[in-house]
């Protein structure tokens, strides 16, 4: 049983998933073309855009992936 406390929410996945794209194309702009800020540049624009419209293209993924109020597994209704 998975605890209530380690079930990740929509909004932090939305973080995660914005900061690991944020930190992959840093990576690659140092180590294969500065090219890649590119992506960083698309990652922040559209966390501006998404505050301002409510609207979020990786929140929209990860429902569709499985996560509702919480990510994860849901807790067993025994406990």
């Amino acid at each position: 049983m998975l605890e209530r406390s380690l079930m990740m929410k929509v909004e932090n996945g939305v973080r995660m998933m914005a900061g690991l794209m944020i930190l992959i194309s840093v990576a690659l702009a140092v180590l294969v073309s500065e090219w890649f800020l590119i992506l960083t540049a698309f990652v922040g624009l559209n966390l501006l855009q998404s505050s301002f419209t409510g609207f979020c293209p990786a929140e929209g993924i990860l429902r569709k992936i499985g996560c509702g109020g919480a990510c994860g597994p849901k807790p067993d209704a025994k406990s």
